[in-house]
């Protein structure tokens, strides 16, 4: 596909550079499609909300910054519009303004400050090293540091702001804090779009400065495997519905994760690992659409989450149970359904991976054919983990009744639980998942094509054999792993007296466990030791230089408070009263007490200029030191 640039300068110093080709031109589809189907659901669900225009205006703020991301042409411009995203998709989290709401946001926002500050940086120590930012010539400028210590800590610096948004291990925590307070159609496109303007940033440092790098590939994966697992591991023990979608994001991202670095350990032989990366993005933003506005439906009439409030819903509803089963059947790799292709996909990258060391045509870096048998099986139960989870969840809502009869009735009997606009979003979100799963070589082969050239894939145009029975075979163990889970796990450590048990692992909760005490409690205590370590120094300095340099000089007659200026004018004014108590004021006398009042009001006056004075001297020390450390900077690097 051919190529589109368009430039506005003198916009931020560098400028702003687009760039339209065939993988920007897909996920800026997949952007808009996704709006359209969530702003439609808005107009039902939003109905009853306070606030609504801010809602929209800032929907519609969000889905300019997220196109921008994904047209940028250069990461100067990512950035800008990356960081616009973040602070206008904030106002989602805390739509209702509700004390978790706002708690919500506050970890949503913290951790898109922090990695934004952290990717500036990597961007500035990589232009100091290139010389550009332009996306399409990094490759080739960054080749004089390649294998360098200084490449490598400027790409983790990069990696460490996109993973923020992405959702990686360990900056994942926003996810299943931010998901369940937000609006339904709000955390579909969370969920579905903006966690991949982080993969996006992830794809650009991966495919441009480090393509073939197998100590980069090896980061990513092991990141990619971590956050696989987890995300898994946590939706299984959620029983809140949208929790359980959150963390299952997570999981997800992990495998895209895992496709990106066999992408790179591969070196000239990425195709698998490539389109399996680009088509499980797709596949997880349709997934999501879909998933969330069904949780969102289940929301909006029952004002609950909890699956054992929720349960029994929509046992009557067939509409809603068909749409919910898609996208339960896609994410969970069954064949015939767009999942699988992506998950197949990813499952041979590491076959081909694990054959490549075999045979010795790669050479072995960090993980062993052992290792990566050890990683293919990790892969195949955290598929089984979500077979199980979107079992449960689909069982809850759909199969089983409610644990009161009233309840139910109340359920069974409720047939206008979405209009029609709502129904028509759902519908065509739903319908992707089987028509791309049952025609991967008309449909999901030409959307993988797409993406080809901004992946850097080296073979082109393989045929792979999808139903083949032993593509077949990997998914099946999935699906058996999944049952196996679900009747174990599930019946037996997750239920009781016939209702689901919260088994969520609060305190492995990073945040609370790692994140607030380190940032809030242990930063601030070691900053303000520092800094008082400091202002000691400088008053030891002071006094140093007052008993040496500057000697204080005595005064002729040291008045017992105040000073010379109190004394000499005190002294006059209490004499006067004392000669008027004589001649004019013998009946009602007056106490001679200015001379003390002029001293209080002295030392009242030096005690706030002295704070004062401190707080301005110390400010502007810092200042002076931050200075100098940038100048330092600037001349030695």
């Amino acid at each position: 596909m051919n190529t589109y640039d368009f430039i506005i300068s003198n916009i931020c110093d560098f400028g702003l550079s687009f760039r339209l080709d065939g993988f920007r031109l897909l996920y800026v589809c997949i952007t808009t499609f996704m709006w359209l189907m969530s702003m439609s659901f808005s107009h039902e669900y939003m109905a009853h909300y306070s606030n609504k225009l801010r809602y929209y205006v800032f929907s519609v703020l969000t889905y300019v910054a997220t196109a921008g991301v994904f047209l940028s042409a250069d990461l100067i411009t990512t950035f800008v519009f990356f960081e616009i995203m973040s602070f206008t998709s904030y106002v989602w989290v805390v739509q209702d303004e509700r004390k978790e709401s706002l708690r919500a946001g506050e970890t949503y926002l913290a951790i898109a400050v922090m990695g934004g500050l952290v990717m500036l940086m990597g961007l500035l120590m990589l232009y100091n090293m290139t010389g550009t930012l332009k996306i399409d010539l990094l490759h080739d400028a960054i080749k004089p540091y390649l294998n360098t210590k200084e490449l490598y800590i400027t790409g983790c610096l990069i990696l460490f702001g996109f993973g923020a948004k992405a959702g990686a291990f360990p900056l994942h925590i926003w996810l299943p804090k931010a998901h369940p307070v937000a609006p339904a159609p709000a955390s579909a496109l969370l969920s579905g779009v903006l966690t991949k303007a982080g993969i996006y940033g992830i794809l650009i440092i991966s495919c441009e400065i480090f393509a073939d790098d197998a100590k980069w590939g090896t980061l990513i994966l092991i990141i990619g495997v971590i956050t696989m697992f987890l995300g898994a591991l946590l939706a299984l023990f959620s029983v809140d519905l949208k929790r359980t979608l959150a963390c299952s994001s997570v999981s997800q991202i992990g495998f895209i994760l895992v496709g990106i670095g066999m992408s790179d350990l591969l070196v000239k032989e990425n195709m698998l690992a490539a389109r399996g990366t680009l088509l499980h993005m797709v596949n997880h933003s349709m997934i999501k659409l879909c998933l969330f506005m069904a949780a969102g439906v289940v929301y909006m009439n029952l004002h609950a989450l909890d699956l054992n409030d929720i349960r029994g819903f929509g046992r009557k509803k067939p509409l809603l149970n068909a749409i919910f089963l898609m996208g339960a059947l896609g994410i969970g790799g069954i064949p015939l359904w767009n999942g699988y292709i992506s998950k197949t996909l990813l499952h041979e990258a590491i076959v081909e991976y694990t054959h490549a060391l075999s045979e010795g045509h790669i050479r072995v870096f960090m993980f062993s054919v052992g290792a990566m048998k050890v990683i293919e099986w990790i892969v195949i139960i955290s598929g089984g983990l979500t077979v199980c989870y979107m079992t449960k969840l689909y069982v809850a809502i759909f199969v089983e009744k409610n644990a009161s009869d009233n309840k139910q009735k109340e359920f069974d009997e409720n047939t206008k639980y979405m209009n029609p606009l709502s129904k028509t979003a759902l519908t065509l979100s739903a319908v992707y998942m089987p028509l791309s799963g049952m025609l991967p070589y008309i449909i999901t082969d030409r959307i993988a094509d797409l993406g080809e050239g901004f992946m850097k894939v080296s073979e082109f145009g393989a045929r792979v054999h999808y139903f083949s029975m032993t593509n077949i075979l990997g998914a099946l163990y999935s699906i058996v792993i999944g049952a196996l889970l679900y009747l174990t796990v599930v019946k037996k450590l997750l239920m009781k007296d016939n209702a689901y048990i919260d088994r969520w692992p609060k305190y492995l909760d990073l945040e609370d466990l790692i994140y607030r005490p380190l940032l809030l409690t242990v930063i601030p205590s070691v900053c303000v030791f520092i800094c008082r370590l400091i202002d000691r120094l400088m008053d030891y300095v002071v006094l140093v230089l007052r008993k040496t340099v500057y000697k204080d000089a005595k005064l002729p007659i040291e008045p017992t408070e105040g000073d010379e200026l109190t004394h000499y004018f005190g002294t006059i004014a209490d004499d006067s009263i004392r000669m008027l108590n004589e001649r004019l004021w013998s009946y009602n006398p007056r106490e001679p007490e200015v001379e003390h009042k002029l001293a209080l009001f002295r030392k009242y006056y030096k005690e706030n200029s002295t704070i004062i004075g401190r707080s301005m001297s110390f400010g502007l020390f810092l200042a002076c030191v931050g200075l100098l450390l940038v100048l330092a900077y600037m001349l030695l690097f």
